[in-house]
């Protein structure tokens, strides 16, 4: 996951940054940071917690210029470590470089491994150091062209913002796993952001997506420029619109809150079931389960109530942080499900300690019976491109049947969405990345 966002030719730039990373927390809650540049030094705060956490109006102030990058940090790799919070800042011989990067480079351990015979340092366990000491390492003697050398060593999802004291540099991988969005500012100005909820927040225009495997370059007094770097082979990643974005976000052209409805009546058509409420698990749940109760005729309840100052749950490190968050965040309504048969919607199960509970509070709360139903396919293989499943043994699906997952959950039925009808829910215009399902591992 990750939010990454840059910011370029707007005095506003670091206020409108914050106000970006908070419209895009979702996407990640352990750290955040962000850098300024006035034109002739970058200045970059950064630490662990949350956006409102980091920053007030004394930290935003005196990030000055008109240049300005951010991140919220959800890790795949590295540490909890302030160490390995973003932006990552150097000084090298050109001057001085920013970067913050959204995806996981899969070739990090060779490239790392190299560098440090080449006496290299590192500060972090964080895949996003490789490329700015292949940066820095670089003899080339323009920074985009230092850039470019770097990014043919590198493979991997990624989308990249980068900001030298002057330029402003917006990256997307040729498989454009991880989303990026171009937008006009009122002011004149341009922003980048993984989400377009952010240029809603702050009033941006939206112009188009970053195509795969492009590079568009920021620069004063210039229009922004395009280099297409890779032969694009769009491969976005299908967990975007499952469960990654907010709804209200438009990805690829592509209503995210209209594909979990689509989603949700796909899973209605393939596994109905005689019931009689339809509730979602909030807040991912709720478009999958609206389309669910749509396509079935059943009736659409919210009967979970979350607590929305608990976060993420698949989100939390660790498995002991995430069992005490699912206890903290949902709370059902007895007499709404008391004597009830159920239909309770989610996007996805990846170890199965978030739905044993949800299924184990509702029929502690009356529930007659609970039938789960998964508006994505079985999650059996991880995913190296940076969502946190990173081993087989702690994806239930890899190691249970469905059955033995519905025996384990206690649900009285279970089924998930075929990769055929996801497909279909997002359309067939465009190749998806489905690796968590499929285990085409397309990035070699």
């Amino acid at each position: 996951m990750c939010a990454v966002v840059g910011v370029f030719g707007s005095n506003d730039a670091s206020k409108i940054v914050y106000y970006s990373l908070f419209a895009m927390q979702h996407r990640g809650q352990e750290a955040t940071g962000i850098s300024a540049s006035n034109g002739k030094k970058i200045k970059t705060i950064k630490k662990q917690g949350l956006v409102t956490d980091v920053f007030d109006e004394n930290t935003l102030e005196s990030l000055v210029g008109y240049i300005s990058i951010g991140h919220n940090r959800y890790s795949t790799a590295g540490s909890e470590s302030v160490l390995d919070a973003q932006p990552v800042f150097a000084a090298y011989k050109l001057g001085e470089l920013s970067i913050v990067h959204n995806g996981n480079l899969i070739n990090k351990n060779e490239v790392r491994s190299l560098l440090i015979e080449e006496g290299a340092i590192f500060q972090s366990s964080m895949d996003t150091e490789n490329i700015i000491h292949l940066i820095a390492r670089s003899h080339q003697e323009r920074l985009q062209d230092r850039i470019i050398e770097a990014l043919h060593v590198i493979k991997g999802a990624y989308s990249l913002v980068m900001q030298s004291r002057t330029k402003m540099f917006a990256i997307r991988d040729r498989y454009g796993v991880r989303p990026l969005s171009l937008g006009k500012l009122p002011d004149g100005g341009y922003i980048v952001a993984s989400e377009t909820c952010a240029f809603d927040l702050v009033g941006a225009e939206f112009i188009r997506d970053v195509r795969a495997g492009e590079m568009i370059v920021f620069e004063e007094g210039k229009e922004y420029k395009s280099v297409q770097l890779f032969e694009p082979d769009l491969h976005i990643c299908a967990f975007e619109f499952i469960y990654f974005a907010r709804p209200d976000s438009v990805i690829e052209g592509k209503s995210v809150y209209a594909a979990r409805q689509r989603m949700g009546r796909a899973l209605a058509r393939e596994s109905q079931i005689e019931a009689d409420l339809v509730i979602p698990v909030p807040d991912s749940g709720v478009s999958a389960a609206l389309g669910y109760a749509q396509e079935s005729g059943i009736p659409f309840e919210m009967g979970i109530v979350r607590n929305h100052y608990v976060g993420r749950t698949f989100i939390e490190p660790t498995q002991e942080r995430r069992d005490m968050k699912v206890k903290l965040k949902l709370s059902p309504i007895s007499s709404l499900l008391k004597g009830k048969r159920i239909v309770v919607v989610d996007d996805s199960i990846v170890r199965g300690t978030t739905s044993k509970r949800i299924i184990r509070i509702l029929k502690e709360a009356g529930a007659k019976e609970v039938h789960m139903r998964i508006a994505a396919p079985t999650i059996e293989h991880p995913c190296r491109y940076g969502i946190d499943t990173p081993s087989y043994k702690e994806l239930i699906s890899a190691n249970m049947s469905v059955e033995e997952v519905r025996k384990y959950i206690n649900a009285d039925s279970l089924s998930f969405l075929s990769i055929k009808a996801l497909k279909e829910s997002l359309g067939n215009d465009c190749n998806y990345s489905l690796v968590s399902f499929d285990g085409n591992y397309f990035i070699k």
